[in-house]
C-alpha cells in the first residue's frame, strides 16, 4: 500500500515558475475526497462463503405441479429424480433473503438489444439484459462475491463443483458437476468443456462472446480432459488463482457440443459464417444448462424463456429451481426499461440512468406506486478505455497510430485525467448525493474498498495543460487544438474518436461533457455514437480498436449509486434464484 500527501498549495507558485514546475506539483496524486453520505443506500450483509451453496443429496425434491402433470405424468419427462444430478447444487435457506420461494408467475422485463443467436461460443449476443445469464453457466461463480468478505473471496463452484492444485501450483484438476444434464436431456460432460476450449476459445477463427482467448486463462496454458468429469489445467506461473474469475461470466460459459458441432467447420465441414449464424434467435429450444429455455421469439417485440425441466440446482427444501415459470423480455428501448418499471408494466429495472433517479423517488413514495425503489452500493461507474496497442491491430492510418503512442505515454494519461472534472460531470447529470468522484481501481461498494490507498489526480486544468507541453503537443497553428509535433501525423490537430453507446442518456451526456471538457484541455475528440448490436460490433471489430471507449463497466468518471426498481403487489410474489 502507498500513502500519497495531499496536492501542496502555495501562492507563490502561481506566478514565475515554469511549466515544468507547475507539472511537478499538479501531478502529485492526493486521496479521492470522501463521497457524500447516502442515508437511502442499502447496506450489505457480508456473509462466509461457505454459507451460500453446497452440492448435496436430498431425500426428496419437488417441482411444480403442472410440470409432473404434463410432461412427467403424460411420458414427455422422467420423473425428477431422474432429471437431477445425484448430488444437486443446493442454495442455502440461511443466505436467502426473503427464504423458499413459491412455484409460479412471469417476471416482465424490458431490454434495449436484440438477439443475434443463440451461439454464445462463436460471439452472439443474445440481446443483454440478463437473456444470456439466465440460459447459460459456467464453471465458476462470481456474482454472489459481492456479499462475501474479502478476506473470503474466492469464485464459488458451479459447473466445476470443485477444484485442486498440485504441490507445485502449475495444475489444477477441476471435478466437473456429475449427472447433469443439458435441457434437452443430453448429459453435460467434459467433452463440452474441451469443445469449446479446443474448437472456439484456442481456435483463431473463432472469437466466443466477451473475448475469450487462450491468454484470458495465462499465458501458455493448456487444458486437457482426464476423464468424463475431470479436466485438468496447466499453467505457465504457479497458483494463478485470478484465473479462476475468468472461468465464470463471461469467458468459460460452455455451450452444448452435441449441438453445435453440428455447425463447426471442424465437424460438419461447413464455413465459420455458417458456424456463427447457424442458430438464429428464430432456433427455438436451443439447449442450454441454465435456468431458463427460448421457446419464442418475434422479431422488435419478444423474447419468451421457459423454465428448464432439467436444471441442477434445488433450495433446501428440495424444489427445483428455478421458481419463476418464465422471463418475458420486451425488445424496446434501454430507457424505456426504467419506464416501463416504475410505472408497472415491467417487472424490474436496474436505474443506471442518475437523470431518472428524482422522479423515480416522486413516483415509488406515491401510495398508488406500483414498485418500490432500492438503492444499493455504489457498484455503477464510468471509465475511459484508451487503445494501447502498438502492434497494427486494425489497421490503423498516421493519425490513428500517433493517437495510440500518446495513449501509451503516461503524462498524456495524467494529463486526460487531470482535464476531467468529474464533480461537474455528476452534477450535469442529476444534483444531490446520486453521484461520487471516484478514478478507478477497486469498485467503492466492495469488501476491499480502502479510500487511502487509491490513487487521485484532483480537476487541474492548468496542470493538464503543462503536462501536453511536456509531452510535445502544442497550438501550433493557433486554431485552440494542441497539434501532433511536425515529424507525426504532419502536424495535425490531435483529434481522437471516442466510441459511446447511444442507447443510453447517460452515455451520451458524459461523453458530450467530456467533448467539451477535452476542447478545454486542446484535445478534439469526436463522438461515434452507435446503438445496439451495431455498436456490440464495432466494440469487438478490430477497426474499433482504433478508438477510445466510454464504458460503464468499470469506475473511473461519476460514481452513481445503484438503484433498482421492483414491482410489488400480491400477485407478483414469486421469487427466483
Amino acid at each position: 500500500m502507498s500513502i500519497f500527501g495531499r496536492m501542496k498549495t502555495a501562492a507563490a507558485l502561481l506566478f514565475g515558475v515554469s511549466a515544468f514546475a507547475i507539472q511537478a506539483v499538479a501531478s502529485e496524486p492526493t486521496i479521492v475526497p470522501e463521497q457524500p453520505p447516502f442515508p437511502a443506500q442499502g447496506k450489505i450483509n457480508y456473509v462466509p462463503r461457505d454459507s451460500i451453496l453446497e452440492f448435496k443429496a436430498l431425500s426428496e425434491y419437488r417441482e411444480p405441479e403442472w410440470v409432473t402433470e404434463k410432461f412427467v405424468k403424460t411420458g414427455k419427462l422422467p420423473p425428477l429424480a431422474e432429471r437431477l444430478p445425484k448430488e444437486p447444487m443446493v442454495f442455502k435457506t440461511g443466505n436467502m433473503p426473503d427464504g423458499i420461494g413459491v412455484y409460479g408467475d412471469t417476471m416482465r422485463h424490458v431490454v434495449g438489444g436484440r438477439p443475434e443467436g443463440w451461439n454464445y461460443s462463436a460471439g452472439q449476443t443474445q440481446g443483454w439484459g440478463g437473456i444470456d445469464i439466465a440460459m447459460f453457466e459456467c464453471l465458476t461463480r462470481t456474482a454472489p462475491l459481492f456479499q462475501v468478505d474479502a478476506k473470503d473471496v474466492e469464485p464459488l463452484p458451479n459447473l466445476a463443483r470443485s477444484w485442486e492444485w498440485s504441490q507445485d501450483g502449475h495444475k489444477l484438476t477441476m471435478k466437473l458437476i456429475e449427472g447433469a444434464k443439458w435441457s434437452d436431456g443430453d448429459p453435460f460432460d467434459a467433452d463440452d468443456v474441451m469443445f469449446y476450449w479446443d474448437d472456439n476459445v484456442v481456435d483463431p477463427n473463432v472469437s466466443p462472446l466477451n473475448g475469450a482467448t487462450p491468454e484470458t486463462f495465462g499465458e501458455a496454458t493448456t487444458l486437457k480432459a482426464i476423464d468424463k468429469y475431470t479436466i485438468e489445467w496447466t499453467f505457465k506461473d504457479a497458483f494463478p488463482r485470478q484465473h479462476l474469475y475468468a472461468m465464470a461470466y463471461g469467458t468459460f460459459c460452455p455451450g452444448p457440443s452435441h449441438i453445435l458441432k453440428t455447425k463447426h467447420p471442424k465437424y460438419a465441414g461447413t464455413t465459420y459464417d455458417e458456424y456463427k449464424n447457424g442458430f438464429p434467435p428464430e432456433y427455438l429450444n436451443m439447449p442450454v444448462m441454465g435456468a431458463w429455455v427460448p421457446i419464442e421469439y418475434r422479431s422488435d417485440d419478444v423474447i419468451v424463456l421457459r423454465r428448464n425441466p432439467y436444471y441442477w440446482k434445488v433450495d433446501e427444501e428440495g424444489n427445483q429451481l428455478p421458481y419463476l415459470n418464465e422471463l418475458h423480455y420486451k425488445l424496446s428501448t434501454w430507457a424505456d426499461r426504467d419506464v416501463q418499471a416504475i410505472a408497472g408494466s415491467g417487472d424490474i429495472s436496474n436505474l443506471e440512468q442518475p437523470e431518472n433517479f428524482v422522479e423515480s423517488l416522486k413516483r415509488a413514495a406515491q401510495e398508488t406506486a406500483p414498485a418500490r425503489l432500492a438503492f444499493g452500493a455504489r457498484l455503477i461507474g464510468y471509465n475511459l478505455r484508451m487503445n494501447f496497442s502498438a502492434n497494427g491491430w486494425g489497421e490503423p492510418d498516421e493519425r490513428a497510430k500517433a493517437v495510440r503512442e500518446l495513449n501509451r505515454n503516461l503524462d498524456f494519461r495524467k494529463a486526460v485525467t487531470m482535464a476531467i472534472d468529474r464533480k461537474k460531470l455528476g452534477e450535469s447529470l442529476v444534483k444531490g448525493p446520486f453521484t461520487a468522484i471516484y478514478p478507478g481501481g477497486i469498485s467503492s461498494g466492495t469488501s476491499f474498498y480502502d479510500r487511502a490507498s487509491t490513487v487521485y489526480y484532483p480537476f487541474d486544468l492548468e496542470g493538464a495543460k503543462a503536462l501536453l507541453e511536456k509531452v510535445g503537443l502544442k497550438d501550433t497553428d493557433g486554431n485552440g487544438a494542441v497539434n501532433f509535433p511536425a515529424g507525426t501525423a504532419g502536424g495535425s490537430d490531435v483529434q481522437i474518436v471516442l466510441l459511446v453507446n447511444s442507447d443510453y442518456s447517460t452515455d451520451r451526456n458524459l461523453a458530450e461533457g467530456l467533448v467539451g471538457q477535452m476542447e478545454q484541455l486542446g484535445l478534439k475528440v469526436v463522438l461515434n455514437t452507435i446503438d445496439g448490436a451495431k455498436r456490440d460490433a464495432t466494440q469487438y471489430a478490430a477497426t474499433s480498436r482504433n478508438r477510445p471507449q466510454l464504458c460503464r463497466t468499470r469506475p473511473s468518471l461519476p460514481r452513481p449509486v445503484r438503484a433498482q426498481v421492483g414491482i410489488t403487489g400480491q400477485e407478483r410474489t414469486a421469487r427466483s434464484i
